[in-house]
Order: C-alpha cells, then sequence, then structure tokens
C-alpha cells in the first residue's frame, strides 16, 4: 500500500472516529485529506467515489466495523461511522517493557508527519458544525523527543550511506571520530542507538545517539553496503549493554486509577488520601524519567533528586520541541 494512500485510511478512520453521527461522502470528501476533488466535473467525481468505495472496501477488510446509517429520518443520503464498542480493543494486560515497546512505536507515527493532517481534518468538521469527541484524538500530537541524531542515522541506513561522527565515551574527555555503515536505529531501555559494521574497527559496533557530538556526516553513497540478512539489531545492543542491574529505588504519587503498568512494575504500593505511593526499581534515572514522563500529570516523583532532575528535564525537551514546532507552523 502506498504512504499516500495509508495517510488517507488513516485519516478516515480519525475522522469517524471523531464524530457521533453519520457522515456523508460530501462531509468526508470535505474534511478528510486526499479525497479533494470537484465535485462538479463528473469524470473527477466519478473518480472520487471509485476511490471512496476501494477505501471503504479496504477498511471492512482490515476488521474495521464501519457502519451506514442516517442521521435523521429526513436525511436522503447515507452517511458512514465507525461503532465505537466494537473498534475499541479489550484490556490487555502489558509488562513494562512490553507498553514502553507499543508507547515508542505509536508516538514515533505520530512525529513522523500524520498529526497535522488529522488536526486539520478535526478542525473542518468543528467548522461544518460537526461534533467531535476530543477523547478519541489523544495522543495525536507528537510527544516524543529523540536525540537529533535520530533523524540523520535513520536517513543514513534507509539509503544504505556511510557516515562519519564524533563520538564521546564516558572514560575519555574529547570525543573520537568514527566513520560507520548504519544499519538501523533502535531503542533499547529508554535509549536510542545505531547499530552497523564500524569502518575502523571492521567489526559490528553499536553506539547510543545520546553521546553522538555534532553533526552526523554522510560520506557514503546511496546503496554503497547491503546489511546481513535478517540481522537483530536488539540483540546487538543488548549483548553490548550488558545485564540491567535496577539497584536505585525511586518513590512516585500515582492518581487512584491510574498508572496500571507502573503499578505491575511496583515493588511496593501504598494507598494514601492524595493518591497511591509506589517503590519503582531502576537502573539509571534518564531511563525512568523516559518512562514517567508517559503518564503525565498522573504521576508525581517523590524522591530521589536525580529521578525527578531527569523528569524536569525531559519534560523542558518536550516543551522546547513543542515550541519550534508551533514556531514553524505559525510561522
Amino acid at each position: 500500500m502506498s504512504r499516500s494512500r495509508t495517510e488517507r485510511l488513516v485519516n478516515l478512520v480519525i475522522c469517524l472516529l471523531s464524530t457521533r453521527r453519520f457522515l456523508t461522502a460530501a462531509q468526508i470528501a470535505a474534511t478528510v485529506p486526499g479525497y479533494e476533488h470537484d465535485a462538479d466535473d463528473p469524470r473527477d467525481h466519478e473518480a472520487f467515489q471509485r476511490k471512496f468505495e476501494r477505501d471503504k472496501a479496504e477498511l471492512r477488510e482490515l476488521g474495521v466495523p464501519l457502519e451506514t446509517g442516517t442521521a435523521s429520518v429526513f436525511d436522503t443520503e447515507p452517511g458512514y461511522r465507525i461503532a465505537h464498542r466494537e473498534y475499541a480493543l479489550p484490556d490487555i494486560p502489558l509488562e513494562p517493557d512490553e507498553a514502553a515497546a507499543v508507547g515508542i512505536a505509536a508516538r514515533l507515527w505520530q512525529h513522523a508527519g500524520l498529526a497535522a493532517a488529522a488536526s486539520s481534518g478535526l478542525a473542518k468538521l468543528r467548522a461544518a458544525g460537526i461534533d467531535v469527541d476530543p477523547q478519541a484524538t489523544l495522543g495525536m500530537e507528537p510527544v516524543v523527543t529523540v536525540d537529533p541524531a535520530f533523524a540523520p542515522f535513520t536517513a543514513a541506513a534507509r539509503d544504505r550511506r556511510a557516515v562519519t561522527f564524533d563520538y564521546r565515551v564516558p572514560d575519555e574527555d574529547q570525543p573520537s571520530t568514527r566513520r560507520l555503515q548504519p544499519w538501523g536505529v533502535v531503542c533499547w531501555r529508554a535509549r536510542w542507538y545505531v547499530v552497523g559494521h564500524d569502518l575502523d574497527r571492521a567489526a559490528t559496533r553499536c553506539f547510543r545517539l545520546s553521546r553522538v557530538v555534532g553533526t552526523v556526516r554522510v560520506t557514503g553513497r546511496p546503496g554503497g553496503y547491503r546489511p546481513p540478512e535478517g540481522v537483530d539489531l536488539i540483540s546487538h545492543v543488548a549483548r553490548w549493554s550488558g545485564p540491567v542491574e535496577r539497584t536505585g529505588r525511586a518513590t512516585v504519587l500515582v492518581r487512584p486509577g491510574r498508572g496500571a503498568g507502573l503499578r505491575r512494575w511496583a515493588h511496593e504500593v501504598t494507598s494514601g488520601p492524595d493518591g497511591d505511593r509506589l517503590v519503582l526499581p531502576y537502573a539509571d534515572p534518564e531511563g525512568l524519567a523516559g518512562t514517567l514522563v508517559g503518564y503525565g500529570p498522573d504521576v508525581r516523583v517523590i524522591d530521589p533528586p536525580e529521578v525527578r532532575e531527569a523528569v524536569i528535564q525531559r519534560l523542558k525537551e518536550i516543551t522546547t520541541r513543542h515550541d519550534v514546532v508551533a514556531s514553524g507552523v505559525t510561522g
């Protein structure tokens, strides 16, 4: 499936989930990016109808419960909506690492450029006087921050181009220059890593993106190398980073009924008038902070100070990124 069609189907699902009334094909065409056409041009309108019929069939084939009906007995044209109860997933118990993986994947998808089109479609719905469910769109705004080296490394891995970058390790004061054929970028224990073939050492190496200094410079031609077949990037990072020793203990205050993932992870849970105090094991404050900020205002760090400061720093980074995105949109 092409990217344009994928985006159109995603936007269609978001549109139909965000309203409780049936939307006609004309309303959908005026709302969902990808359906723009001249309704007065018979050939253009016919092309839209064929496209819309294919998309409806695709959604139903994917298991999306697409309903057809009318908002009132006076409507002459049928409309469409998605049945919320049939579309919603039942409660799925996830371990903390599984929940983190799902959250990262979803937020990276949001970060990839679909959020703006979805928000634009919802704005058009409201302008047309159609009620939308604000809860249905929670999480559509990008909230995940990634290291500056994330984009150039992923682009180089996609295009199979060698790169050069400066890298600092904890035991050395000055960064060293490294040359790498990147195979891919993965997240492991709340940190991002690039895995590839180190040209200077003639071996597979992993590099933590947060330790990259300055810019990543592309030096090779497109398609200049081929990664090993079936390479498991996570396994390389896991062997390189070694086992986790969660010797630290953090106390957080969680609102009643919230933070189910943290509760399964906690060693102790104590109920109180202001919420539940959870004692969480952790290996490093930055990694724990990356997990805690995903719970938003439902979780507050009591101690230790290093975890609290790490959470504050992560929130500042998110705020800065939001300001940059907002200035780009308004500018």
